[in-house]
């Protein structure tokens, strides 16, 4: 079955309660929002985010996708707000927070994701005033800002991780250098004392003989006499 097409078909599908409060929350949205941003279905869920016509790369993980910033959904035990705009900007996200739990409600929230049951629990104005906050502007600063720290963190890591390649190749070539000497000393000294052995028993053989040739002779010279 395919999904709705529209945020009203999104809206229209769901139990009344939480029609009314996505709705509640979507008026916020379109009442702060600053200019630049569209509304439309994004991910199965109502989105916002900032066209291609506007910001031609896109989303960094899917470019052809346009830049998600904010969004709102009705999940199984719960309804969500998204703020991906709050998730590259750590001040913005402090203020958020400091804002909300100053008006005694409790916030669910993961990264990007707040959770709630009922709009009661989400404190609007503290919405309305972040979102008048993040302009258009401001969010693509931070958003590439984010993305360019990743890439350097990343090159990083792989600069260090190549590094570590490297010197455990060196070590490796060093110990197979090692270990070669070491079995060439081995068979050498194994020569050197095979060559001597062999000399002794030659020695010892030459030795027999001459004792043996002494005795014949000795004893031709006793047969005689």
């Amino acid at each position: 079955m395919a999904g709705p097409k529209t945020v009203e078909e999104y809206l229209a599908a769901l139990p009344e309660e939480r029609r009314l409060a996505l709705q509640a929350v979507r008026e916020v949205f379109q009442r702060n929002l600053s200019g630049g941003f569209e509304e439309g279905i994004q991910y199965g869920m109502v989105g916002y985010y900032v066209p291609l016509s506007v910001y031609p790369p896109g989303y960094h993980c899917t470019p052809d996708t346009p830049l998600p910033f904010a969004g709102m959904a009705s999940q199984k035990n719960h309804m969500s707000i998204y703020l991906m705009g709050l998730y590259s900007n750590p001040d913005e996200l402090a203020k958020f927070e400091a804002a909300w739990k100053a008006t005694g409600l409790r916030l669910d929230m993961g990264k990007s994701c707040i959770r709630f049951r009922k709009l009661e629990q989400v404190p609007l104005k503290v919405l309305a005033a972040t979102l008048k906050r993040l302009t258009l502007k401001k969010f693509l600063r931070h958003y590439e800002a984010e993305i360019e720290n990743t890439s350097s963190r990343r090159k990083a890591t792989g600069s260090k991780k190549s590094a570590s390649k490297k010197s455990a190749s060196k070590k490796s070539a060093s110990k197979k250098s090692a270990s070669k000497k070491s079995a060439s000393r081995k068979s050498a000294s194994k020569k050197s004392a095979s060559k001597k052995s062999a000399s002794r028993k030659s020695a010892s053989r030459k030795s027999a003989s001459r004792k043996s040739a002494s005795k014949k002779s000795a004893s031709k010279k006793s047969a005689s006499k």
